[in-house]
């Protein structure tokens, strides 16, 4: 294999790498990837109507992100009015289990790092806060969903 072939490989390794963390990083695309991994296929209106605050025009914009990078399948059903079902592919299920530890790194670690931020905030009175979001009403923070 030619240097210039190696180099064009890592450059696309590192475009989907940072793909990948950006889709990964948004607000809706990880709460859908848990929803469809702990409830299995879900229509269009269930899914909606489980994630708490999503509109409709985001959820349709993630879902087809999710579907053009192989993540999600979408199955239409002819029939009047339309049926739409979602549900994870193999590589979407893969990366459901791979971002599944750091979702349980969340859980283990919650109350240290929210007793860090508060140390360092009291440490450095009068200095801004972190702009980091702090709870999942900031900024598009992903809440960690429970199976129901």
């Amino acid at each position: 294999m030619s240097r210039q072939s190696t180099d064009t490989d890592d450059a696309r390794r590192q475009a989907l790498l940072r793909d990948t963390l950006d889709r990964v990083g948004d607000k809706w695309t990880m709460q859908v990837i848990q929803r469809l991994d702990l409830d299995g296929v879900l229509r269009f209106t269930q899914l909606r109507d489980r994630l708490d605050g999503v509109s409709q025009k985001m959820l349709t914009r993630t879902l087809r992100s999710l579907e053009r990078d192989g993540l999600v399948s979408r199955r239409v059903f002819p029939v009047v009015p339309p049926h739409v079902e979602y549900a994870l592919t193999p590589l979407g299920r893969a990366l459901a289990e791979a971002v599944c530890v750091l979702w349980e790194w969340v859980e283990q670690n919650v109350d240290a790092v929210e007793s860090s931020r508060r140390g360092f905030d009291e440490a450095a009175p009068g200095a801004p806060a972190s702009s980091a979001p702090t709870d999942a009403g900031e900024r598009g923070a992903v809440p960690l969903l429970r199976s129901e």
